[in-house]
């Protein structure tokens, strides 16, 4: 019989879309880009910026809808362990919740202690 999996606890991933991070670790270190797609399945971000983080090489068949066949580059997923918020004084900080006057969840930078 096949082994099955046992199905993988999620975290709760508090990086959003749009959000600007910067890698912490890994070969991409120090590079900051904006997310511009969250993977809660996987766990995973794909992070977009002028400079290349966690690019692969893809080979590319020409088709109508892509007229331009060849080798283009295509953004990965990073694990979201591996990327931190940039808190409004320009560093890196790890992300809170707390409850506002009216009762919403509101994030928070650990850091600096404001609202994201």
């Amino acid at each position: 019989m096949a082994k099955q999996r046992e199905p993988r606890t999620r975290i709760r991933i508090r990086i959003r879309k749009d959000d600007l991070v910067q890698v912490i670790t890994g070969r991409d270190r120090g590079k900051r880009g904006e997310v511009t797609r969250v993977l809660p399945a996987r766990e995973k971000v794909i992070v977009t910026s002028s400079q290349l983080i966690n690019v692969a090489k893809k080979h590319q068949k020409q088709t109508r809808s892509t007229m331009q066949g060849g080798i283009i580059d295509k953004e990965m997923p990073i694990p979201v362990s591996n990327v931190a918020l940039i808190a409004s004084d320009g560093k890196p900080t790890r992300l809170g919740f707390r409850f506002d006057d009216k009762g919403n969840k509101v994030r928070i930078a650990r850091r600096t202690g404001e609202d994201v």
